[in-house]
Order: structure tokens, then sequence, then C-alpha cells
């Protein structure tokens, strides 16, 4: 399987070539059509897999990739359903040790998920919309 590109550079996952069209799949979509050959050019370097992954907004395939396993993506839904949530009270509610908890929210700040907010006077976080948008979409 390749990735190609047709004449308006929307990108295509080529399925099956034939010598005058070639079967193509629309990775947002899943849908397939027939595109004539001369109105696809091969795209290099990019890895059908990357092409595919495209079809899952940016904002979903954020949380899946920084969100790595059930507890920091647990914390990061907890953040987002509790409203911003101070530090000290992610600390006292969660098994999270201090290091393993600032860890993810640096990964989680570097990422744009959450944002620093002050709550009762002190540090905290909130999740962004697109966090909130993203966890949506997972959830359905």
């Amino acid at each position: 399987m390749r990735t190609v590109r047709d004449d308006e550079g929307d990108r295509y996952l080529l399925v099956k070539r034939s010598a005058e069209s070639s079967r193509v799949r629309d990775p947002e979509t899943g849908e397939e059509r027939h595109v004539d050959n001369d109105a696809l050019t091969p795209v290099e370097g990019e890895s059908p897999l990357e092409t595919a992954a495209r079809g899952v907004p940016e904002h979903v395939r954020r949380v899946v990739t920084v969100a790595r396993d059930d507890r920091s993506l647990g914390l990061l839904a907890e953040i987002a359903d509790r409203g911003p949530v101070g530090v000290r009270t992610l600390l006292d509610t969660y098994d999270l040790c201090e290091s393993d908890l600032h860890g993810l929210l640096a990964e989680f700040r570097a990422a744009g998920l959450v944002e620093e907010a002050r709550v009762a006077g002190e540090r905290g976080y909130a999740a962004t919309e697109q966090t909130a948008a993203a966890l949506a979409v997972l959830r359905e």
C-alpha cells in the first residue's frame, strides 16, 4: 500500500492499481473510489500508516498519543470532568506520586491538553477545549 496525492493535493491510500485507473481509499471517510492513474502522484517519505492516521481528527490523535495508558488517560479525563483541579487535590485523590503526577502534567501541557489554572488561590490545571472535544469523541 502507498500514499498518493490527486491533482487537488488530497492524499489517499492506494488500494489497487490497474492499467488505467487505481482504487484509492480516503483516510478520513474510509470510502473507496476509482481515479485515473494520470491524476495520481506517489507521495514520497510518508508511510501509508501515517496517512491512515490522518483520518482520525488531530486533537483525538494527540490525546491518544500523549495519554498512552489507562492511568494517564484517566488523569486527563478526571481533569476534564472535574474542571480546574488543584495540584494538591490531584496528589491527595489519586494514586500518583508527586514525580509521576508532575511528569504527566508536563507532558499534557507540552501537548496543549491542559493549561495552568488557579484553584482556591493555588496552582491547578484545567483541560483545554480540544481535550474536552477529543474525550467526547472517544467516549461515543
